[in-house]
C-alpha cells in the first residue's frame, strides 16, 4: 500500500495533481499486478497537508511502539540510553553538605586543586559504603562508572581514592572533632551519656603483622595481631575497634587498636582523646570488660563520672557481698527491678546496683533445664572405658562451652552432673550489677543508663552487616584506619536519616531508590533528567529536610563520548594498587 499521485491537464493547459491511497493487487486474468484505489484524498492543491501528516504519524507511532520504541508527538523517536538510581545518593550528598564535611576537609587539607579531587573521592567512598559496600577497586572500576549517577565522581581515578584515604587518616582527629561539633549542633544531640564499647575485626590472613622499618610505618604499631576474638575467630589475626556513641546512637569518635589489646587498657586513651570536646556533664558508660581499679581511677580524674558493669563470678566483693546481701527490689518496669547495695564506709564505700529481669530469668532457667536434660541423655549414652582412658565424646563434653560447666569428674574418670554448679548458676539468672561514682543518679537512672549501652551493640550490627565493615582488603595500617573512619562516617549519615524519619535505613533506601536519572536521546539531543517523584517519596524528603532533586541534569545537542558511561581499562600502575 502506498500514496499514489496522478495528474491531468486542463483545457487551459494547467496540470492538476491528485492524491490517492492505493495498493497493488494481483489480477489473475491479466497475469499482472494492477493498482487498486483504496481512498481518494482529492486535489493536492486543495488538500489540508496536516491531515496527511497526522495519518503518517499515527501509522509510524503504531509501528515503532510495536518495535519497542517511544515516539514523541511530532513522530520522532525517543531513544532511552540508560537509567541509574539517584535518590540515595542525592540524600547522602545533601546531608554531607548540611554537616559541612567538605568545608571541614578543605579547612584541614587546604584548598589546592589537587586536594579538591580527593574530597570528592572521600564522599564517593562513604556513599558507596552506605549504599552498596564493595572494595575500593570495584567502587572505582564498576560501581561509580556504571551503576550510579554521581557527577562529582566523574574523572576520578583509583589513586584519588587511595590518596583520599591517606588525607582522611592524616587529619582524622581534627576532622572527627569538627564533624562531631557540626553533628551535635545539627541534631541537638544529647551528650550527657557517652557509651563506649569495643569489637574485634579479623582478617583472612595467616601471619601477624611485623614491625616495618619505613618512615610512615613507624607511626603505627603492628596492627593485625592475634588476641581475644569477640566473634570466635581466635585463629586469625585481628584488630580491635573502639566506638563512642551518644544515647541516640550517633557516633562521636572511633579508635583502632592492635589485635592483642585488652579492652580494659583502652579506657584511659579514650578519656584523654575526648578531653576538651565540650561533652557537657559526660557520664562514661562501659561494660564489664572496661571495669578495673585503674580505669575507675582514671575515669574519676577531673570529676569524671562513670557507669560500669561488673563481673559477677570473679569471686570478689560483688560475688561475696553484693549478690548475697538481703534486701527488697524496687520495681521499675515489668522486666526490671533494682536494688542498691553500698559496700564499705566513707570515701572508700563502693556503690552498686543489682538489676533483675524476671522475664530473662525465666528464659535462662528454661534454657538451662533443656541443657541439663540433653546432657543427661548424653551421659547415659557414653561408652564406659577403663579408668585411665576417656571416650572421644566424653572429652568433647568436658571441654564444651555449653556442657562443661555443668559436669564433674570423679577419681575414676567418670563424668556426672555437677548439681552444685547448676544451683550456683541459678543465683545469676536475669541479674547484672552496675557500679558508679555519680551520687546524683538514682538506682533507676543507673540501670536504665547502662541498658542504653545496647545502642553501641546496634551500631556494631549496623557496621558489620549493612555497612560491611569487613572484609578489609587493605594491609597498610593507615589504610585500615581510614577504612574504619569511612565506615563510621557512613554510620553517622545513616543514623541521622533514621532519627529524622523514625524508620530503618533499609526501608528508607528502598523508597529513595525509586528516584532515578534517565538518559534519552530525542531529535539529536541527549538529555538526562530525574523521574517523577511519588507522593510518599516527596513526604519522605520533607521529613528528611532535603530539597527535591533537580529535574534536568544535562542537555547536549551533540552527544560527547566522555558523557557516556563506559567501563575503563584496568590500571597498569601497580604501585597505586599495591599501596592498599
Amino acid at each position: 500500500m502506498y500514496l499514489r499521485t496522478t495528474q491531468r491537464r486542463n483545457s487551459d493547459g494547467k496540470v492538476v495533481r491528485y492524491y490517492q491511497l492505493a495498493e497493488n493487487t494481483w489480477d489473475a486474468a491479466k497475469g499482472c499486478a494492477v493498482a487498486r484505489v483504496v481512498y481518494n484524498f482529492g486535489r493536492a492543491d486543495q488538500l489540508d497537508r496536516s491531515t496527511l501528516q497526522r495519518l503518517a504519524r499515527s501509522i509510524l507511532r503504531v509501528v515503532q511502539e510495536q518495535e519497542g520504541q517511544l515516539v514523541s508527538q511530532n513522530g520522532t523517536v525517543i531513544q532511552l540510553r540508560d537509567a541509574w538510581p539517584f535518590g540515595g545518593l542525592w540524600v547522602l550528598e545533601q546531608l554531607w553538605k548540611e554537616l559541612g564535611i567538605d568545608a571541614i576537609l578543605k579547612q584541614q587539607a587546604g584548598a589546592k586543586r589537587s586536594t579538591l579531587r580527593l574530597l570528592d573521592a572521600i564522599f564517593v567512598m562513604v556513599a558507596n559504603r552506605t549504599l552498596e559496600p564493595v572494595s575500593k577497586l570495584y567502587c572505582w572500576e564498576q560501581w561509580l562508572r556504571e551503576e550510579v549517577f554521581l557527577p562529582r565522581g566523574d574523572g576520578l581515578e583509583l589513586h584519588h581514592l587511595y590518596l583520599g584515604m591517606d588525607l582522611l587518616e592524616n587529619h582524622k582527629e581534627a576532622i572527627e572533632k569538627s564533624v562531631y561539633f557540626a553533628m551535635a549542633d545539627l541534631m541537638n544531640a544529647d551528650v550527657d551519656l557517652i557509651f563506649y564499647d569495643t569489637t574485634s575485626l579479623h582478617f583472612e590472613v595467616d601471619e601477624e603483622d611485623q614491625a616495618e622499618l619505613g618512615k610512615r610505618e613507624r607511626r603505627y604499631p603492628a596492627q593485625r595481631k592475634r588476641g581475644h576474638s569477640k566473634n570466635g575467630r581466635d585463629d586469625a589475626p585481628q584488630i580491635v575497634i573502639g566506638l563512642a556513641v551518644t544515647r541516640d546512637g550517633l557516633p562521636v569518635r572511633s579508635w583502632v587498636f592492635p589485635g592483642n589489646t585488652a579492652d580494659v587498657t583502652t579506657v584511659e586513651r579514650v578519656k584523654n582523646d575526648l578531653r576538651g570536646w565540650r561533652l557537657g556533664r559526660c557520664v562514661f558508660v562501659g561494660d564489664a570488660g572496661m571495669n578495673s581499679e585503674e580505669n575507675r581511677r582514671a575515669l574519676s580524674l577531673g570529676a569524671g563520672k562513670y557507669i560500669l558493669a561488673t563481673k559477677m563470678r570473679a569471686g570478689d566483693e560483688v560475688t561475696r557481698e553484693v549478690l548475697t546481701r538481703p534486701g527488697r527490689y524496687r520495681t521499675v518496669k515489668d522486666n526490671l527491678r533494682v536494688k542498691e547495695v553500698i559496700v564499705g564506709d566513707g570515701e572508700r564505700a563502693n556503690r552498686y546496683v543489682v538489676c533483675h529481669n524476671p522475664v530473662e530469668e525465666e528464659r535462662q532457667r528454661k534454657h538451662r533445664e533443656g541443657l541439663v536434660t540433653q546432657l543427661e541423655l548424653e551421659l547415659g549414652s557414653l561408652r564406659q572405658l577403663d579408668g585411665t582412658r576417656h571416650s572421644k565424646r566424653a572429652c568433647e563434653l568436658r571441654t564444651s562451652a555449653r556442657f562443661g560447666r555443668y559436669l564433674r569428674e570423679d577419681e575414676s574418670g567418670k563424668l556426672s552432673l555437677d548439681r552444685a554448679a547448676i544451683r550456683d548458676a541459678e543465683r545469676y539468672d536475669g541479674k547484672w550489677v552496675v557500679t558508679s561514682n555519680d551520687d546524683t543518679l538514682t538506682p533507676t537512672d543507673l540501670a536504665l543508663g547502662y541498658k542504653q549501652l545496647m545502642r553501641v551493640e546496634q551500631c556494631w550490627r549496623q557496621l558489620k552487616s549493612g555497612l560491611r565493615l569487613r572484609p578489609v582488603y587493605h594491609y597498610r595500617p593507615w589504610r585500615i584506619h581510614a577504612h574504619v573512619t569511612i565506615t563510621v562516617l557512613g554510620l553517622l549519615l545513616e543514623r541521622i536519616i533514621e532519627i529524622r524519619t523514625g524508620d530503618t535505613w533499609r526501608n528508607v533506601l528502598d523508597k529513595l531508590q525509586t528516584i532515578k536519572v534517565v538518559e534519552y536521546e530525542h531529535d539529536g539531543v541527549r538529555v538526562r533528567q530525574t523521574t517523577e517523584l511519588r507522593p510518599d517519596v516527596q513526604q519522605l524528603l520533607a521529613r528528611l529536610k532535603i530539597p527535591t532533586p533537580p529535574k534536568l541534569h544535562d542537555v547536549q545537542s551533540q552527544p560527547d563520548s566522555q558523557h557516556v558511561k563506559t567501563k575503563p581499562a584496568r590500571p597498569t600502575d601497580t604501585a597505586t594498587t599495591d599501596n592498599a
